[in-house]
């Protein structure tokens, strides 16, 4: 797959890493075939990003990214969300370095096995200065349940950017089964990993909730009710998150 080139621009990854997890505490450090989750995923960020950092709040996952050479950067136990986690981050690490960077990619950590071309499909969407933020989205299979409200939908306009998302099937097929929908109905799903420009970052972590966040509890809505434009590339690659024990237990199955 060919991308368009992404020229004069200094890109970032930031892997936001929470170690207080209600259903899964300590995430980040779990073993995955002899290696900690985090550890898993920042081999595989750094296969499409020329630096890389783990920002968390506990200095137990700064060591271990320590122990295996990464680099890591504490930030406040206080934070809504990742895309907070990666304002702070971000200033945090220019200072220390002294550098600007253009873009910040926003990595999901709990995907220990995501696929570098897709970081590298997120990039490609900052061909020009109008982008602002970039996500992915994927088709679903005509085996995949669009009704899911655990996987947001996204609904994507002619010119490539998000009209909206949503944990219900959008759009809604008047006079069609519900069981021919993808039949007849693109829907697609959501991926989460996100990209943004630096200063639209800072803009964004000062933003407050909005109604239609609230309804929905996706906090990408926010950026859309104030808004800001969302940039859409798609994949043909899956994801596999851990969200608990028993998700781990059945991606080792897969790729063991």
């Amino acid at each position: 797959m060919l991308f368009k080139a992404v020229t004069n621009m200094s890109f970032i990854g930031i892997i936001p890493a929470r170690y207080a997890s209600s259903r899964f505490p300590g995430k980040p450090l779990a073993d995955i075939n002899g290696k900690p989750m985090i550890q898993r995923v920042y081999e595989q960020a750094v296969k499409a990003l020329p630096l890389v950092y783990v920002a968390t709040d506990d200095a137990r996952i700064v060591e271990c990214v320590e122990n295996f050479n990464g680099n890591s950067i504490l930030t406040a136990a206080t934070h809504r969300s990742g895309t907070d986690r990666c304002a702070e981050a971000i200033a945090k690490i220019q200072l220390d370095r002294n550098i600007k960077f253009d873009v910040v990619v926003n990595i999901q950590g709990d995907e220990p096995f995501i696929d570098p071309l897709q970081i590298r499909q997120l990039i490609s969407c900052f061909n020009t200065s109008e982008v602002q933020i970039a996500t992915l989205v994927k088709r679903f299979s005509a085996e995949e349940d669009i009704a899911n409200p655990n996987i947001p939908k996204v609904v994507v306009n002619r010119e490539g950017e998000a009209l909206y998302f949503s944990r219900s099937p959008v759009p809604y097929l008047r006079d069609v089964e519900r069981g021919e929908w993808t039949a007849k109905h693109i829907f697609y799903k959501h991926i989460g990993i996100y990209a943004y420009r630096a200063d639209i970052l800072k803009v964004l972590s000062n933003l407050e909730p909005g109604s239609l966040e609230i309804a929905e509890s996706l906090e990408q809505l926010r950026w859309l009710e104030n808004g800001y434009r969302i940039k859409v590339a798609e994949t043909e690659c899956e994801t596999f998150a851990v969200d608990t024990p028993e998700d781990l237990a059945r991606l080792l199955c897969k790729f063991t």
